[in-house]
């Protein structure tokens, strides 16, 4: 056993590999990741959700209380743990924007412009501009998820959309894509490990991607991967791991609810803005046939149009912004569950070679082989990173619904006080017409 494994083991109070027959647990202290990767390497029931903390029963008397008991701060002990959280220490900086719609005789199809700024020593330019379209992010995710296993792969947006549903060429869908592909590639660029990765670099500064010849060889890979694992039964998941899988069921109920309900919210507010139209609509030809009341008919169809406004505009945040966000996450909670169940595959595989050179040793005194060792230290990195990258995703998680929230809560706010001020304009108009009627009554 290596020096660095017969450490790990002794901080993390576990047994020799001699002695080890019950499932192996995680370490306490994190351990650095293995060697540097080169491009060669080959239901209804409710559920409480607060981040383990316990969840009242009763509701809150009032919104303030409620204010005060909803936990979005950000963690300011957790994030000065973290020096990647330094805007000081980034030297890598990365915008997705400009997208270009591309027609030519076989395809149609969109990119968008990638623009770096870096000083690190790796790139041979401190700033690159390239244009890069889906299919390109979607080749450098499959690359960093096959070189770097043991780390959360930030997701991408669905490639298919439904015809007939979704233009993928309009200007909404175009937009929506390039803030998700910029988010993507953002937190690829802060992560501390991924950052560094080659296939990254090549994509933020090669004018053409040999990418035919690597995805077929990720494709072998990939099916190697699961033969290694499907040879092997876990015994059990360590309990932090087992309270991760818990956790993202629960968040998966959570959102999918959400979505559930916002998506019938989005399509109820579109019938009421198409009757609310109409509404004033008639309110406008009414004041045309009727000379007296004229100005306060018009006053009300001056309202309900300010207030179809103000609705149109709530209505586009919920589907630009709120909807992108909780579909992001649902991806990122499958990405999650991907590294989870590596992690699982690879204890499988350990403790499966374990048990049969322990059995091979009784039987002909035979040394440890040094592919269990191997197989421990690749547990004990999927341990450690899986964690790191646990830690990074709930702090990034707490950001953007504090973001999300607090954005909804202002679009709403300014919806409604657009529409009380349009309702207060018409009872000045009243008023006025109601005094000089009693004038004109008084003469």
């Amino acid at each position: 056993m290596s020096v660095g494994t017969q450490k790990g083991l002794a901080s993390s109070g576990q047994k020799p590999i001699t002695e080890i027959l019950h499932p192996l647990s995680a370490t306490e202290e994190p351990l650095s990741p293995g060697p540097d990767v080169t491009i060669s390497v080959v239901g209804d029931k409710e559920v409480g959700l607060m981040n383990g903390a316990p969840v009242e029963s009763s509701s809150p008397a009032s919104a303030s209380l409620l204010l005060s008991r909803l936990q979005l701060d950000d963690d300011p002990e957790a994030d000065a743990t973290d020096p990647y959280t330094s805007t000081e220490t980034r030297d890598l900086f990365v915008i997705v924007d400009d997208p270009k719609k591309h027609v030519s005789t076989m395809e149609t199809y969109i990119t968008y412009r990638v623009s770096t700024k870096t000083t690190r020593i790796e790139f041979d330019l401190p700033e690159y501009s390239l244009r890069r379209r889906y299919q390109d992010f979607d080749w450098l995710r499959i690359k960093l998820e096959d070189s770097q296993p043991t780390h959360l792969i930030p997701p991408l947006p669905e490639k298919f959309v439904m015809k007939g549903v979704v233009d993928r060429f309009s200007e909404e869908f175009v937009e929506t894509r390039m803030k998700a592909l910029d988010k993507f590639l953002k937190r690829v660029a802060d992560h501390p490990v991924l950052s560094f990765n080659p296939y990254l670099n090549a994509f933020l500064t090669a004018k053409d991607l040999n990418k035919r010849q690597g995805l077929a060889l990720l494709t072998k890979v990939g099916e190697s991967v699961k033969n290694v694992g499907g040879g092997y039964k876990l015994r059990a998941r360590p309990p932090e791991f087992c309270a991760m899988g818990e956790y993202l069921d629960t968040f998966t109920q959570k959102l999918g609810t959400i979505d559930r309900i916002a998506q019938r919210i989005l399509r109820e507010q579109s019938e009421y803005l198409t009757e609310y139209r109409e509404y004033g609509a008639v309110y406008s030809s009414w004041a045309g046939s009727e000379e007296e009341l004229q100005r306060p008919l018009e006053g009300v169809a001056g309202c309900v149009t300010a207030c179809c406004g103000a609705l149109e505009d709530q209505t586009e945040s919920m589907s630009q912004d709120f909807l992108p966000v909780l579909r992001e996450y649902v991806l990122y909670i499958e990405s999650m569950k991907n590294v989870l169940r590596k992690r699982d595959q690879s204890q499988a595989e350990y403790e499966g070679r374990l048990e049969a050179a322990i059995l091979r040793k009784q039987e002909d005194k035979m040394p440890m082989p040094v592919e269990v060792e191997k197989c421990q230290d690749k547990v004990e990195c999927f341990n450690a990173d899986l964690k790191a990258d646990w830690e990074r995703w709930q702090r990034n998680k707490r950001q953007d619904f504090k973001q999300l929230l607090i954005g909804m809560a202002d679009k709403n706010i300014n919806c409604y006080e657009k529409c009380q001020a349009a309702w207060e304009s018409l009872i000045t108009v009243l008023q006025d017409k109601q005094t000089e009627d009693k004038t004109s009554d008084t003469n």
